[in-house]
């Protein structure tokens, strides 16, 4: 029987994340949504509201094309941020990050823009809704690449499933929507 140094033990101990974890990686910064997901209340929907009213601001510079590359590279930079994140969280899923929210919630905007605010209002409970709720194919998404344990040996796929759990809630947003809009 071997028993585990207190050094070990430290290195699977999840972290909590804090300031002085936010500012010490460039990924920490991306993955934690500015801060967004420092929230000590529902980080995943301060995420989402910093997205939205990010979205706001930088609409009014971004043309489609602009925004589609930002998406695609968000996505490429927030698997890389999301997957070191949780790394050095030791946490496969770690709450305060909410890049996952911001990016999906960019697409859900960019999709059904230009709404008004109960638009965009709707879009928003919807997101969130799929989001912590989970239900169906968010669910099956927020399981199929995770591990569900702490510890060193969170990879790529933890990163990737993430971010794409999230996709997922934007697509059913997105579906029910466009549902709506077709019965209207």
């Amino acid at each position: 029987m071997s028993a585990v140094l207190p050094e070990e033990a430290s290195v699977t101990a999840p972290r909590r994340a804090t300031a002085g974890f936010l500012w010490a990686h460039p990924a920490h910064v991306i993955a934690l949504g500015f801060g967004a997901g420092l929230s000590p209340v529902a980080p995943g929907t301060v995420g989402t509201l910093w997205a939205w009213v990010s979205f706001l601001v930088l609409d009014r510079w971004l043309d489609a094309g602009q925004w589609a590359l930002l998406l695609l590279a968000g996505a490429a930079v927030g698997w890389w941020a999301c997957t070191v994140t949780a790394r050095h969280l030791h946490v496969a899923d770690p709450g305060a990050i909410v890049w996952d929210e911001v990016l999906a919630f960019w697409a859900v905007l960019w999709l059904v823009m230009p709404a008004g605010l109960l638009g965009q209002l709707v879009a928003f409970g919807l997101f969130r809704f799929f989001d912590a709720a989970k239900p169906g194919p968010v669910a099956w998404a927020d399981a199929r690449f995770k591990r569900r344990r702490s510890g060193p040996g969170i990879g790529w796929a933890q990163g990737f499933g993430i971010l794409f759990d999230d996709g997922v809630a934007a697509l059913c947003t997105l579906l029910v929507i466009a549902l709506w809009r077709f019965v209207v």
